[in-house]
């Protein structure tokens, strides 16, 4: 027994259902482990079935085929010699829990049902799963033949236990519970396990890595120990993307850190440990006398299993793994990064034959192709790190063709853009930045205008009715202006659809083939309703649906220098334009004009309403102190500085056109999660489509009559 112990964790690239694919990850996961010496192995959660089988965790198949992959894994000798922790869901007297399944050389040693399920944001679990209630308690399970015959009994300890080996011990919590106030790996260091595993299916949201790091950074400060955490990472079917970065801890300093973003589909990092520090780091802090009081005692399941084998302490070649800093990226490199990751998986599961975006001149529309720029250079980086799945994929999308050495190359094989142009609205800037951008990224660009079929259907009304619609600007009402810019709008997706369909056959593909068409809707349109229902907003994915105006400014800063596209410069430095009215002399369309606010207020009327829960009254009584002119100004207070009657009039602005638009947040295209304060309806921000009126509800009254106090107050 030997006071050295190496352990590994993993991020895995899991799929939802795709149990064959997933086993395969688990078990090569479990080789590359041993083959660094590792002698316990964790990995994410419900990693079997991949963790976003949502309605399908109500499924008898979910349950059965998870086990029947359970029990090929621990059929498999390579998988021997080597404490396993593994995630499965599992029914249990007829309740369906969230578990982690505890092995060793082909046998179960317990399984641990999760205790605190996940059930905000971007999470149901309590919609499938039971929590386990009974802290430190547990009872038998009944194995499935299958099973049986492997373990060679019938039942295995379920509950809420650890595992002693004859050198230290160790026990498993699984993601929320590590965020929960009242956390099991606190009862359980205090109980004396050394070593806490932790199996997470935890989603990304920019700069939320430093949350996580936090979190068990100051577990293990506290308490002293080990700390595994281990990630899903990848698309795994849905809106979310999973940014992996597997950690291994040791009184509260890191000692290895896997990728947050990467194309690998498995990722095994591992560390050496003197587990003699965790003894002596924990004699010395005050946990010792809340140790000795503790009450919760768990049931120790005994293994003869060293996890430090004293051949490793004679070894001179092994030695403690050093502590390192945590690593980082901006918000800008997250956006870059996580959005490429997310589409080269959604290409590659999908099998499409590459994405089309509307290329307009603007910045959003900039962005999304950034995004896909970004996604290819990590792809061919994958690629010269000799990645065989990349590779492999890259092949399908350029049949018998040679394989791409430039981001720009593969850009050109499977990116292609479009710029849909009108005669009297569109500005020959636009036209330009567009085709510019999409040289010096190497998409292959169609430049083309849509007067045409606009002009069909605008006349329609004339030859039906004699009525001749007019834009604002000739004379029109505000419903012919609104009419007119939307036709040009659905025009644009029906076209990008059709070239989404054609274009592959057109560029000679073998069998063709089909293009996702991307979106390029702003969070801050989506929750404004400043778009129109089906138009462009309406794709197949839309990488930058959850991310505010501003940081996709830092973004694109951030590219022009990083990705050396100098004309990046000139979306920057243009006014955000949807150019859906005629250009005249005295009139060009502006979007913060247009929508009565600017970006940065929209992300703050974001921001209140969905992480700080206000509704309108609450809103406006915070941004009075936040916006009002008598504020004390601090450094790094760059708020806009407005009167009391100022702020009321722009709170119920944007509660007036977000409840009137709510509706066209029910067909909003699929977006990549990023942020906390996204509007998408089918997931994250559950509300109604069809509001009151605000402008006679309580709320707003509640509005004018604060305003009215506050009015007199000033006036003394």
């Amino acid at each position: 027994m030997g006071r050295l112990i190496t352990v590994a964790t993993c991020s895995l690239n899991q799929w939802a259902l795709d149990f064959e694919g997933n086993t395969e990850r688990i078990i090569e996961s479990i080789r590359q482990a041993k083959a660094k010496g590792a002698r316990l192995r964790v990995g994410p959660e419900l990693e079997i079935c991949g963790y976003m089988c949502q309605d399908h965790f109500g499924e008898q198949d979910t349950y059965t085929h998870s086990l029947e992959m359970l029990v090929r894994i621990l059929s498999d000798e390579t998988c021997y010699d080597i404490l396993l922790d593994i995630g499965v869901p599992i029914q249990h007297r007829n309740v369906n829990y969230n578990c982690r399944v505890i092995c060793l050389n082909g046998k179960i040693l317990f399984i641990r049902p999760k205790m605190f399920l996940a059930n905000d944001g971007n999470y149901r679990e309590m919609r499938w799963f039971t929590p386990w209630m009974r802290p430190a308690e547990w009872e038998e399970y009944h194995l499935p033949p299958d099973l049986q015959k492997l373990q060679g009994k019938t039942h295995v300890p379920f509950g809420d236990c650890v595992i002693s080996t004859p050198d230290t011990c160790f026990g498993a919590e699984t993601c929320e519970e590590m965020f929960v106030p009242d956390a099991p790996h606190t009862h359980m260091s205090l109980d004396g396990v050394e070593i806490i595993t932790n199996s997470s299916g935890s989603h990304f949201s920019l700069q939320k890595l430093d949350l996580r790091l936090k979190l068990i950074s100051e577990a293990t400060r506290k308490c002293g120990g080990i700390y595994l955490y281990a990630n899903q990472q990848g698309c795994d079917g849905d809106r979310l993307y999973f940014d992996g970065c597997a950690l291994i801890l040791c009184n509260g300093k890191v000692l290895a850190q896997g990728s947050q973003f990467s194309l690998n589909d498995v990722e095994v990092i591992t560390a050496t440990i003197d587990i003699e520090e965790v003894r002596s780091y924990r004699a010395s802090i005050s946990r010792r006398m809340q140790a000795a009081m503790s009450t919760r005692k768990y049931h120790r399941i005994q293994t003869d299993f060293e996890l430090g084998p004293e051949d490793d302490d004679l070894d001179l070649a092994i030695r403690p793994t050093i502590p390192r800093e945590p690593r980082f990226h901006g918000v800008e490199e997250e956006i870059a990064l996580c959005g490429g990751c997310y589409l080269w998986d959604y290409l590659a599961r999908s099998r499409q034959a590459g994405y089309l975006v509307p290329l307009s001149g603007g910045i959003d529309s900039c962005s999304t192709a950034v995004i896909v720029s970004s996604m290819c250079r990590l792809v061919i980086k994958a690629m010269q790190e000799g990645n065989q799945k990349v590779i492999e994929d890259v092949k399908r999308l350029v049949p018998g063709k040679p394989l791409p050495t430039t981001p720009q190359q593969l850009c050109n094989e499977i990116f292609h853009t479009v710029y849909m142009g009108m005669s009297k609205q569109s500005s020959a800037d636009t036209r330009r930045r567009a085709k510019e951008l999409a040289a010096e990224i190497g998409s292959y660009h169609t430049d083309l205008d849509i007067d045409g079929i606009y002009e069909a259907l605008k006349n329609l009304p004339m030859t039906t009715h004699g009525f001749v619609p007019k834009f604002k600007v000739e004379g029109g009402t505000q419903t012919e202006n609104l009419m007119l810019q939307n036709l040009q709008a659905r025009s644009r997706m029906v076209t990008a659809y059709q070239y989404a369909q054609i274009l592959p056959t057109i560029r000679g593909r073998p069998n063709g083939g089909n293009l996702l068409v991307l979106g390029s809707a702003n969070v801050g349109e989506a929750l404004r309703g400043y778009y129109t229902k089906y138009d462009c907003s309406s794709a197949d994915i839309n990488p930058i649906g959850s991310i505010d105006k501003a940081d996709l400014k830092r973004l694109i800063a951030w590219a022009k220098i990083d990705f050396a596209i100098p004309i990046l410069q000139e979306f920057l430095d243009a006014t955000p334009t949807a150019e859906l009215e005629p250009i005249t002399e005295t009139y060009v369309q502006s979007d913060e004009a247009d929508m009565g606010m600017t970006y940065d207020e929209l992300t703050t009327f974001g921001r209140l309403r969905k992480v700080n829960k206000l509704g309108p009254y609450g809103m406006f009584q915070r941004l009075v102190h936040d916006w009002g002119s008598d504020r004390v100004k601090t450094e790094g207070d760059n708020a806009p500085v407005y009167e009391p009657a100022e702020i009321a009039q722009k709170v119920k602005h944007f509660f007036h056109y977000y409840a009137i638009n709510r509706h066209k947040m029910t067909t909003l295209t699929p977006s990549l999660h990023c942020n906390d304060y996204s509007p998408d309806d089918n997931r994250f921000d559950l509300r109604p489509f069809l509001y009151p009126s605000f402008w006679n509800n309580w709320s707003f009254k509640k509005i004018d009559r604060h305003l009215k106090k506050l009015e007199a107050a000033k006036r003394g």
